[in-house]
């Protein structure tokens, strides 16, 4: 069994490859930048992670097993109160991964973390988030088909991907809208989800 010690290893290094790969991208960032912020030595890194290409993965399912769980607990709930209802789902999907965006500890850095997997095309990363991840996005899209029996599964896939762009970029926060002075982090975050989920839905109904 692994001691609080290792835990705390284990989290300063994946906190700085996370910071690191944020600011410089996965080619651009070295293990030896990430021992050195982390402060810790490769020989730790290897014990951890074994490589670089899994210290990229375990970045992401530091974020991604949370968000996963959260996710699928709100679509369970959402089908339960609101059965047939869209809105309700859709808001199961966008209301996590915001909330995950907004998190004081590094859920920034995260963000950006995301863009630069998607700028980079990292295929490892991408089979990786596929494996782990697939199964939450074909259970939000068996429940949106549910409610939008209209669509072809093959539109359904395109909207459910136009859909995880715009909240990407939503997450991001570096769109036209700005946090206006006055307006606490939780309500722009609120108002962003509320915007989100109506155009969304109006592009899944459409």
């Amino acid at each position: 069994m692994a001691t609080s010690a290792h835990f705390s290893t284990k989290d300063r290094i994946l906190g700085a490859a996370e910071e690191l790969f944020a600011q410089f991208g996965f080619t651009g960032t070295s293990l030896r930048q990430v021992t050195s912020l982390a402060d810790v030595n490769i020989a730790a890194v290897n014990y951890h992670f074994g490589s670089k290409e899994n210290l990229v993965n375990e970045v992401f399912r530091r974020r991604m097993d949370e968000m996963s769980a959260n996710r699928i607990g709100a679509l369970k709930a959402a089908l339960e109160q609101h059965p047939g209802q869209l809105e309700p789902i859709l808001a199961a999907f966008v209301e996590p991964a915001l909330a995950m965006a907004q998190d004081r500890h590094g859920g920034g850095a995260f963000v950006r973390v995301v863009a630069r997997a998607y700028a980079e095309k990292n295929d490892n990363l991408r089979k990786f988030l596929s494996d782990h991840y697939g199964h939450v996005l074909r259970e939000f899209a068996k429940a949106i088909a549910t409610a939008v029996p209209e669509l072809s599964k093959e539109e359904l896939y395109w909207r459910l991907d136009f859909l995880a762009g715009a909240l990407t970029y939503a997450m991001a926060d570096f769109g036209l809208i700005k946090r206006p002075s006055g307006v606490s982090e939780a309500a722009h975050r609120e108002r962003a989800a509320r915007e989100l989920i109506r155009f969304s839905a109006a592009g899944f109904k459409s």
